[in-house]
């Protein structure tokens, strides 16, 4: 990141600088004591198990001499050679100075929401903007109140635009990012099942996600998955901002005609301003396709030549654990551990079954955060493991109700097996799996399934 004073930390954060020189200052902002050096600022965050206070000595140890912590911590750091920033609350005080130091950028910013699939398509958008632009994105799964401003904080006068990714689990979160990052152009993947434990029904995970326009006005544009039941009643109503639109109906703005499935890549047709173009992405699922469309449309809305949008998805490159295809001697694993919802069970199901020649089998974990609709989204699951497995492998409690549903809808119940634990299934894949099958792991993230996919790998 490029110097801020620590005056202008003072000034971001609304705070008082209680020790120290507001001339002095700062290349790198951190939480975590351990990056800390001499030209850093250590904002004490309070996590839900650690107290970044009590950290403070440790980064001063490492040469660090710009804190920030809450005025209300009792925890005191002595030293001579200190800049100690007193505020009301350090984790709005580290989004406040990312939104001012994202100020300092005049460069598009495109903000990515959706219930499923929502990395995926950051990561496409990436891959077209990165044809043309030296673009920015989250690491990882930064993409909450703490990794938004993060990755802003990553912004260097070399960027000339940046692709931010946003979470929520619940109402407020996506205005709070929204807020933050104040994007030029968002995108909604879908309207799914994630989170509607907390925010009670589809309806009410569509109001959660449109927060994401809540700064918006005539020029702003927001794309959305025009075939989706909820996002496409859009269409019908009159906005301050462009909204674009895409999906497999031809009534949107760009629509996919065709497509061709390959073992490892897509090649669809896109109709574009009426055109017929031939896209490839490096990677499987009908799913896919609707995230490309949606990097197509951020690539046309920015100026990007086509033949550069087309150049950039061919080098799209998936973050880890989603959809990481690999292969063991005969045996195909297809890892998408990170995380789990009906929507994307079932997207990922699809794609196991089209491995007709060989034996499919299915390892599901738990998905978390479905409250009372937890039977309901299990049993949906379930019924899309007919005809798209040949063995069934559940792991948990709510995961019963998969292999239940599948059961009473005749999948063959010698071929189903359920485990409590992944301790007691890892034990059984020896006599479950086979030399040449193909493996589909997939599960809410704190299932931690990447363990099923280790132990598959050795």
């Amino acid at each position: 990141m490029k110097c801020l004073t620590v005056k202008e930390l003072v000034l971001a954060t609304k705070g008082k600088l209680k020790v120290g020189s507001g001339d002095d200052c700062v290349d790198n902002i951190i939480i975590d004591s351990r990056k800390a050096d001499d030209k850093s600022a250590f904002i004490s965050i309070i996590g839900e198990n650690l107290d970044g206070h009590n950290f403070m000595k440790s980064a001063y140890e490492k040469e660090c001499k710009t804190f920030i912590k809450n005025e209300s911590s009792g925890i005191k750091l002595e030293g001579s050679d200190i800049n100690l920033i007193e505020v009301e609350d350090t984790t709005k005080a580290l989004g406040d100075i990312s939104k001012y130091y994202k100020e300092k950028f005049d460069i598009p910013f495109i903000g990515i929401t959706g219930s499923v699939g929502k990395t995926t398509t950051r990561d496409m958008v990436y891959a077209v903007l990165s044809s043309t632009f030296n673009s920015l994105k989250n690491e990882a799964n930064f993409n909450n109140h703490i990794g938004v401003p993060l990755t802003l904080l990553n912004l260097n006068d070399f960027h000339e635009c940046a692709v931010v990714e946003m979470g929520m689990s619940n109402f407020g979160e996506i205005e709070y990012l929204a807020n933050i990052v104040n994007p030029n152009i968002a995108v909604i993947s879908n309207i799914g099942l994630s989170h509607i434990d907390n925010l009670g029904s589809q309806e009410g995970i569509l109001k959660a996600k449109m927060e994401i326009t809540s700064r918006f006005d005539s020029s702003n544009t927001l794309i959305v998955n025009g075939d989706d039941k909820f996002l496409s009643t859009l269409k019908n109503e009159k906005h301050e901002y462009k909204l674009k639109t895409f999906g497999f109906d031809s009534n949107n703005d760009i629509y996919c005609e065709e497509y061709k499935m390959q073992e490892e890549e897509i090649i669809f047709t896109c109709v574009i301003d009426g055109k017929k173009e031939q896209i490839t992405i490096p990677t499987v699922g009908e799913h896919n396709i609707y995230n490309a469309m949606a990097a197509i449309l951020v690539g046309i809305s920015l100026g990007i030549s086509l033949d550069n949008i087309k150049d950039g998805l061919k080098n799209f490159k998936a973050t880890k654990m989603r959809l990481d295809i690999v292969k063991n001697g005969e045996m195909t694993i297809i890892n998408d551990t990170y995380n789990a919802s009906p929507d994307s069970m079932n997207a990922a199901l699809k794609i196991l079954g089209r491995y007709e020649n060989n034996r499919r089998v299915a390892v599901l974990g738990d998905m978390f955060e479905m409250g009372e609709h937890e039977e309901y989204g299990h049993r949906l699951v379930g019924e899309t493991c007919i005809n798209n497995t040949d063995v069934l492998i559940t792991i948990g409690h709510a995961s019963k109700f998969i292999s239940d549903e599948a059961e009473r809808l005749g999948f063959k119940k010698q071929n189903i097996h359920h485990f409590k634990i992944k301790e007691d299934a890892i034990k059984e894949l020896n006599r479950l799996i086979e030399e040449k099958d193909v493996i589909l792991v997939k599960a809410s993230r704190g299932m931690k399934l990447e363990e099923v996919v280790e132990y598959l790998n050795k």
